[in-house]
Order: C-alpha cells, then sequence, then structure tokens
C-alpha cells in the first residue's frame, strides 16, 4: 500500500517541510527584530511536520489513523503559518532592500498536498468498505 497515490503526496509534503524549508530563505538573515528562539520554533515546528508526514506514510494498514494525524499536521502547518505571518508583517523593508521571503509559501504548499493526501486516504478507505459488503 505504500505506492498509493496519498504516499507521494505526503512524501512531497514531507519534502517540503523538512528540506525545501532548510534551503530556502524563509527571511532575509541578519534581522534585529527577531529573537534567535523565534528561528528555533519556526525550525522545530518544520520539523515536526515533516518527520510527521513521513511517519504516516508507514501507517498504512490503519487509515483512520493516518487521517488523525494528517489533520493534526494541518492544524500544526496552520499554527506555522499564523507564525510566519505574524513575523512577516513585523519584518521591515518594503522597497529596494525588502527582507521578505518565501516563508509563508511552503506551510500552505504542505497543506494542499495533506489535504490532497487525506482524499486518497477516504478514497481507499471507502473502497475497503465497499469490498467488505460485497462478502
Amino acid at each position: 500500500m505504500i505506492q498509493r497515490i496519498q504516499s507521494v503526496f505526503l512524501f512531497l509534503a514531507g519534502l517540503v517541510s523538512l528540506v525545501i524549508s532548510n534551503m530556502v530563505d524563509l527571511w532575509k538573515a541578519g534581522t534585529e527584530w527577531m529573537q534567535p528562539d523565534d528561528y528555533k520554533v519556526i525550525f522545530a515546528m518544520f520539523m515536526s511536520s515533516g518527520l510527521l508526514s513521513f511517519i504516516v506514510i508507514f501507517l498504512y494498514k490503519n487509515r483512520k489513523r493516518q487521517l488523525i494525524y494528517n489533520y493534526l499536521n494541518i492544524v500544526l502547518n496552520l499554527v506555522l503559518v499564523g507564525l510566519l505571518a505574524y513575523n512577516l508583517f513585523n519584518l521591515p523593508g518594503e522597497g529596494i532592500n525588502s527582507q521578505k521571503g518565501i516563508g509563508l509559501i511552503l506551510p500552505l504548499i504542505s497543506i494542499i498536498l495533506l489535504f490532497m493526501a487525506n482524499r486518497g486516504i477516504k478514497k481507499d478507505e471507502k473502497l475497503v468498505k465497499s469490498i467488505d459488503r460485497i462478502r
């Protein structure tokens, strides 16, 4: 069951959260307003979201638990979007020296991928229930 389409979506969501969030500048470094603790919280939230996505891939035998963990991951990403939006509005710069990056887009991409994975999991659950009815 690992070869299902929801596994691809979960893998991409984990990839966005773990790898891409560390490769791109969420915003330009060197801003005075941000405390080092803010970086740690954002980094921890990205890492936990990515790890949860990769863990859920291997829970394919229990689809209800997959759905619950995906909804938990979506809530985590929504909190991350809120935190990043709050920090984005406090960033200086709207001119030539703008310090705003693409950090807010990454959790939104992850949320979309998680919703698509949930749709695939629900389809599988519906298929299994319909086959059980035939027996």
